[in-house]
Formats: structure tokens, C-alpha cells, sequence
């Protein structure tokens, strides 16, 4: 299997103004790791931590491929409809896997598998803009929701609900739905078995954040044709590599101290994670709410920021070199891209072209990488690299587990409970009691002041 390898000398006060003393990482840095692993360990013989079961479950992935088979078989598109880790995930692993314009690809192109569409925010233009494009006779709506009462998801539900009704009639509407849900309550839950609508289950002690390598984001990859053991195999490989209490053994013990030490001792709490391919951006963002959801609690913890390379060179980077010293970055290398479009040689009178000649575009942006990290090193900016061989399903599975595993170890070094999120409750509870929702009080909200309205 190719290893993800994790690159952290532009992190150390060795090679960067102002990085990490190295001698730390055999004294004090390694004895606050052991306490966050057996912190992190007791939680997990406790049953908290089931995303560390989810590349085992091998039950689960013979029931989602099942699905996958057959629905694939059925339909020529797959909505997702669901929100937060429910949507990120299944984005990420799209963009990933399945690659650039998929959606797009005629049949023979795809291999004749779906396209997949998945829709988080219930903007009603973008909703209703799909709907005019789809053929309700060829659509499954994949409906996720652990709770079974995320509002925006069951407003897209019931509206995709209706709308099938309306096209091919009650009987036959149930068979477009499949719901993602707890495996015992909630909604979904109560509507599929009354219904009998096909179920998958997310496992109790599986969050929605931490929920990618679940049925949430396994089948609507695997109805695609994505290999669901695949990523398993390389999350579990990378499970492995994590269980030791040596800090330096650990790629996501490192990542997670390394993190915390420059945002706890250097004042730089904001941690960009900036992969060098398009495919990875939705990973970005996928990290982006397991970092700060999990970490940003009892007024402490980092802020994630997503960027892209190259693209953001031309947008962030001057921020990065000359800004505030509060960041570090975090690049994603990947070493074999798997497409190479050669730069023609054309123009050698003009010196500012010539030199592209001969090269590729997959040389430039691996070369663009190293040089904004070396920039970077050279302004007294910490930063660090992962290092992809490639993006496969073996890779992609490790590169997800390392992260989670790293937040539950930043989680006990920053003294928060990572699983839990009681901020983003408020604003749920506020907008149930908005919407009317039986049960919950309207809240006393301050009237708009027009002496604050320009």
C-alpha cells in the first residue's frame, strides 16, 4: 500500500525562525502526547470513538455496496440531501474519486453509472434549478440524517417527497427514496419502516462530522463505482500506524501536537490546510468543519481556513508571508497526479514563455508548491506538508482517518470534548422555535432597531 508521509521540518525552530524547539518532541511534547493517548484510548474503550470501528464493519459495507449495485442499476441520478459532515463527506469523496466534471461525462463516459448530485444548503434556487433538470422516473433521492430532523434535509425531503409523488404517483415515489439514519429512532427511522423504504444505519457512536467512511459517504461514492473496501483498507492501515503512544511514531499524534504547540506557544491558531489539487479542495472543507467543530469550544481552540494551491497564491498567499504571524500552513502534496498535459515549446523569442516550454502542468503546480513553501520557511512562516503518492481510494482512506484521529488527540490536548458541539445546538433550538416546531417555545428575539438599518 502507498503511505501517506507527513513532513514537518519547516514546523522546527532548525529550519524556521520562530518554529517548534525539535528537542521538545522527545521531552515535554512526547509526555503531553501519552496523556492525550490514554485520554483518548479510555474514551475509546468506552465506546465513544466509533469512526476508529467504521473500516472493520464489514457488515455495513456488504449492505451499502448491495444498495450501491442496485440502485446504480436503476437510476441515472443520485441526489444526496443532507447537511454538514453529511454533505461535506460525500462531496469530498466525489470530487476525489470519482473526479473533475463527472456530472458532465456522457454514459460510456461514466461506465454508465449515475450521476451524483449532492445538495447541503436549502438555497431554494439551487434546489428548485435541479429538480427542472432531472427526470423524476430516473432519480433516487439518498436522504441523511442521523437525527432524522435536521431541518434543512427534511425540508429538502419533503419537498423532493412531493415532487415525486406528483410525477409518478404515491405507490411508486417510495422506491426513489433511500434514508441514512440512526439505527433504531428518529423520523426517518419512523417513515422507512412504516413505508418500507430501504435504510442504512449510522452507527450511534458515529457523529455526523466523523461520519464520512459510514454509509453516509460510502454509497453515494460506491453507487458511483467507487471500491468502498478500498478506502476502508487504507483508513485501517492507517488506524494502525496511529495506535501507538510514541509521538513520533504517530503521523496523526504529530500532526495534532505540532498544531497545538504553534497555536498554544506561538500565538499562531489559525491552521490553513492547502492542497496542491483541485480534487482535494472539497477535502479542505471537510476538514474545515471536523477542526473547528470539534476543537472550538470554552473560548479556545484553532481556526481551520481551506485554501487551495495553486489558485490561492494569486489570492491568500500574500496575507501568509507578510501578515499577521498567526497562521501555519498545512500543503497537500500529491506526487503522481495520474494526468500529464505537457507545455508545448511555442514562442521562444519571448524569454517569459519560453522557459514553460518542455515542462508539464503537473510539474508546475508541484513546483509552485515547494516554492511557496520554501517562501514561506524563508519569512519566518511555519508550515508543513502531507504527502499523497496519489489520490486513490487506499490513499484518500488514510489521508481521512489521519485526520480524524488527529482531532480526538487535538480534542484531549486542548481539554474539549470533540465529539460534542453545543454551539451549532443554540442556533437549531432558535430556529425550531422560528419554524413553529411543536414542542419548542418561540424565543424573544430583539426587534430590528431602524436606527441601525442604513
Amino acid at each position: 500500500m502507498n503511505t501517506i508521509r507527513f513532513d514537518y521540518g519547516n514546523l522546527l525552530s532548525s529550519r524556521v525562525e520562530g518554529g517548534i524547539d525539535e528537542r521538545q518532541l522527545a521531552t515535554s511534547l512526547a509526555d503531553r502526547f501519552r496523556a492525550a493517548h490514554a485520554a483518548v484510548e479510555a474514551r475509546r474503550a468506552q465506546g465513544d470513538l466509533g469512526f476508529l470501528d467504521l473500516p472493520y464493519a464489514t457488515e455495513s459495507v456488504d449492505r451499502v455496496t448491495e444498495l450501491a449495485d442496485g440502485f446504480a442499476q436503476w437510476f441515472q441520478d443520485v441526489v444526496v440531501l443532507g447537511i454538514g459532515g453529511s454533505g461535506l463527506g460525500a462531496t469530498a469523496l466525489k470530487e476525489a474519486l470519482l473526479g473533475p466534471f463527472w456530472n458532465a461525462r456522457d454514459e460510456e463516459g461514466r461506465e454508465h453509472f449515475p450521476r451524483l448530485h449532492v445538495v447541503d444548503n436549502p438555497d431554494p434556487h439551487t434546489f428548485q434549478r435541479l429538480l427542472e433538470l432531472l427526470d423524476p422516473a430516473g432519480t433516487m433521492f439518498n436522504v441523511i440524517s442521523k437525527s432524522g430532523t435536521t431541518a434543512e434535509t427534511m425540508a429538502q425531503y419533503l419537498v423532493a417527497r412531493d415532487w415525486m409523488e406528483s410525477a409518478v404517483g404515491q405507490d411508486k415515489a417510495r422506491g426513489h427514496f433511500l434514508f441514512t439514519t440512526d439505527p433504531t429512532r428518529g423520523a426517518l427511522r419512523q417513515i422507512g419502516e412504516a413505508e418500507d423504504i430501504p435504510m442504512l444505519s449510522v452507527p450511534e457512536n458515529v457523529g455526523g462530522r466523523f461520519s464520512v467512511l459510514s454509509a453516509v459517504g460510502l454509497l453515494p461514492a460506491a453507487v458511483c463505482g467507487v471500491d468502498p473496501r478500498a478506502l476502508l483498507a487504507g483508513a485501517a492501515a492507517m488506524e494502525e500506524r496511529c495506535r501507538s503512544d510514541q509521538l513520533a511514531e504517530n503521523p496523526a499524534g504529530l500532526v495534532a501536537v505540532l498544531l497545538h504547540q504553534a497555536d498554544q506557544e506561538l500565538g499562531r491558531p489559525i491552521h490553513v490546510l492547502m492542497p496542491y489539487a483541485d480534487r482535494l479542495r472539497p477535502v479542505a472543507l471537510w476538514f474545515q468543519q471536523l477542526w473547528a467543530e470539534s476543537l472550538g469550544k470554552a473560548d479556545s481552540g484553532p481556526t481551520p481556513l481551506a485554501a487551495l494551491g495553486a489558485t490561492d497564491q494569486h489570492s491568500l498567499l500574500q496575507l501568509l508571508m507578510e501578515g499577521p504571524h498567526d497562521k501555519v500552513v498545512l500543503f497537500i502534496h500529491v506526487e503522481n497526479p495520474e494526468a500529464e498535459v505537457a507545455i508545448p515549446q511555442r514562442h521562444p523569442e519571448i524569454p517569459s514563455l519560453a522557459y514553460l516550454g518542455g515542462h508539464s502542468m503537473g510539474e508546475l503546480l508541484s513546483v509552485e508548491r515547494a516554492a511557496t513553501a520554501e517562501a514561506l520557511r524563508g519569512a519566518g512562516r511555519p508550515n508543513c506538508t502531507l504527502i499523497m503518492p496519489r489520490i486513490g481510494g487506499e490513499e484518500l482512506g488514510q489521508l481521512l482517518m489521519l485526520f480524524q484521529i488527529a482531532t480526538v488527540y487535538a480534542g484531549a490536548l486542548y481539554g474539549v470534548d470533540p465529539l460534542d458541539q453545543p454551539g451549532v445546538e443554540v442556533g437549531k433550538q432558535l430556529t425550531y422555535g422560528l419554524m413553529g416546531r411543536v414542542g419548542v417555545t418561540r424565543p424573544e428575539m430583539l426587534d430590528p432597531d431602524s436606527r441601525w438599518i442604513v
